[in-house]
């Protein structure tokens, strides 16, 4: 059976829902895996030294960083965004609910916060095909990205939201703290993390397994 617990989101309303994108509402991964792999043997780093460094969820500019000296970075940072480009090219997969719950939720109560850059966010949305929402966060947009809780405080206040009153969907430990610094409720989804590892108030395997519903009163999660 799947893991679904969401008990703490009953009988609560929300102003906004705030989706991560990659794990969450859309599947990069294996093209942005082979990304990582063309752009480590290229720059003479290990791929054990990436899985190392956690990247789920985090700027590439954080992990390069971390791996590079400062001079190499700008470059290192286009090569990559470049590759993973090209990988959103050859398609996206759409995970498991999205389309539904990006339908059932008002444009201007939603808003996608991703550790992307734009150019990246933009690729990969047209590789899925998925609608843009009203409001979409990327890397380009905050000095500090995830875990930081920039992100989401922005995406809150573009809507015109208290972040408190928001409920973010994440699949991955550094956006959920991001999430949570900012004040939101949290949703973890995905499977590429077990549930132990997800510090959230609420799980779910994917969004097929959750239902929003909007009103005049916010916006009301339950399980399918």
């Amino acid at each position: 059976m799947p893991f679904v617990s969401l008990d703490a989101l009953a009988g609560r309303t929300f102003d906004a829902v705030l989706f991560d994108m990659d794990g969450t509402l859309i599947d990069s991964m294996s093209g942005a895996l082979a990304a990582w792999r063309t752009w480590a043997q290229e720059h003479d780093v290990e791929p054990s030294v990436l899985a190392e460094l956690g990247m789920g969820g985090r700027p590439a500019a954080q992990v390069i960083g971390q791996l590079l000296a400062a001079e190499r970075v700008a470059d290192a940072l286009a090569r990559i965004e470049h590759l993973e480009i090209e990988a959103a090219a050859e398609g996206i997969e759409v995970l498991p609910g999205t389309v539904e719950a990006l339908e059932s939720l008002p444009p201007e109560r939603t808003a996608i916060v991703t550790s992307c850059t734009r150019s990246l966010l933009q690729a990969r949305l047209a590789g899925s095909q998925l609608r843009h929402p009203r409001e979409i966060v990327t890397f380009d947009d905050v000095e500090h990205g995830k875990p930081a809780p920039d992100p989401f405080v922005l995406g809150a206040r573009r809507l015109g939201f208290d972040p408190a009153r928001c409920l973010a969907v994440e699949d991955a430990p550094a956006g959920l703290a991001s999430a949570r610094a900012a004040g939101c409720t949290t949703l973890a989804v995905g499977d590429t993390h077990t549930p132990d590892e997800l510090d959230a108030d609420a799980h779910a395997p994917d969004l097929s397994h959750v239902r929003f519903d909007a009103g005049p009163g916010g916006i009301t999660v339950s399980s399918v």
